[in-house]
């Protein structure tokens, strides 16, 4: 029982939730309900088992990707967190690369399988190179001024991009009408909620790492926090909070000028006001710990802005 806790934590189990929770929403809230609208009773390509089994896969890829990750971070989580170290206290290191291995030929496997039976081929070569990324990320690209924290973000995105460019079908959309306005649709609000993903996403890598920048620093990494310092990240993560609140702010005037009072005060209540909270704490944060639970308040941003896809089942 022990070593499956373990396992659970060193996968991130809230954060695979995470992930088929955003996906599960985007499909039956959003894609499913847009093709309604134009009288198409189901959807064109990922029918209830293939929407299943691209979760599966995205969830088994994401988890090969905290595994490799841990792997690679041994040392810094010793410094950084060694109370949550898991690999070699629990799981030995060799156990650590068969699970990622393991995971994430599975999660390819049935991706390239997805790609052929609905003859999308670039949900499968891109789910390839999000196994590599995850791993390049954990070895070079984590230790890099920035671009570890957009690789990241990106993939983040991609967990709602991966259902639209799975419904997308170029030759389909410039002969059908209905299909060209439904997916149109639903490649705004792909974009509406990958780029919420994208930034918040963004935002938190960043504030990690300010976090973390004890154990960082000490093992050569040259991330934000240690190139630029502390006040000038808090600056660069500000400027995207503020961002992200202007964004959903008019987003909440169109709700409150479509007459969408729930989804308004929701999106008040849950997103914006919680945003003005971090930007505050930010401000205000000085120690690892304070760092931390701006962390997890972020987290549970992300969480309400992705259970917010709920409205969009009634006012499409």
């Amino acid at each position: 029982m022990k070593l499956t806790r373990a396992f659970l934590r060193l996968i991130r189990w809230p954060n695979l939730i995470f992930i088929v929770l955003t996906q599960f929403l985007f499909y039956y809230c959003i894609i499913l309900p847009n093709y309604q609208v134009y009288s198409i009773n189901a959807a064109w390509f990922l029918s209830w088992p293939f929407w299943g089994w691209l979760s599966t896969a995205s969830v088994l890829i994401a988890a090969a990707g905290y595994i490799i990750n841990d792997y690679f971070d041994l040392n810094i989580d010793q410094v950084n967190k060694p109370d949550s170290i898991i690999i070699q206290k629990y799981i030995k290191r060799r156990w650590a690369i068969f699970w990622h291995m393991s995971l994430s030929f599975t999660g390819v496997i049935i991706t390239i399988i997805i790609s052929w039976k609905i003859g999308n081929w670039i949900i499968g070569p891109a789910n390839l190179i999000i196994v590599f990324l995850l791993l390049f990320y954990s070895t070079t690209f984590k230790k890099k001024f920035l671009i570890g924290n957009i690789i990241i973000s990106l993939l983040t995105a991609w967990v709602v991009f991966v259902l639209y460019i799975s419904e997308l079908d170029l030759a389909t959309f410039s002969q059908q009408f209905f299909y060209r306005a439904a997916l149109t649709k639903i490649f705004k609000l792909t974009v509406l909620y990958g780029g919420f993903a994208f930034v918040i996403s963004l935002v938190r890598e960043v504030i990690k790492d300010m976090e973390d920048i004890k154990g960082d620093e000490a093992f050569g990494c040259r991330t934000m926090p240690i190139v630029w310092g502390i006040p000038a990240s808090k600056v660069f993560a500000g400027v995207w909070l503020i961002v992200l609140m202007l964004a959903v702010s008019v987003l909440l005037v169109y709700a409150i000028l479509n007459g969408w009072w729930v989804a308004a005060l929701f999106a008040l209540a849950l997103v914006v006001v919680p945003l003005a909270m971090i930007l505050r704490n930010l401000y205000r944060a000085l120690t690892s710990e304070q760092f931390h639970a701006i962390s997890s308040l972020i987290k549970l941003v992300m969480l309400t802005g992705i259970i917010s896809m709920i409205f969009f089942k009634w006012h499409l």
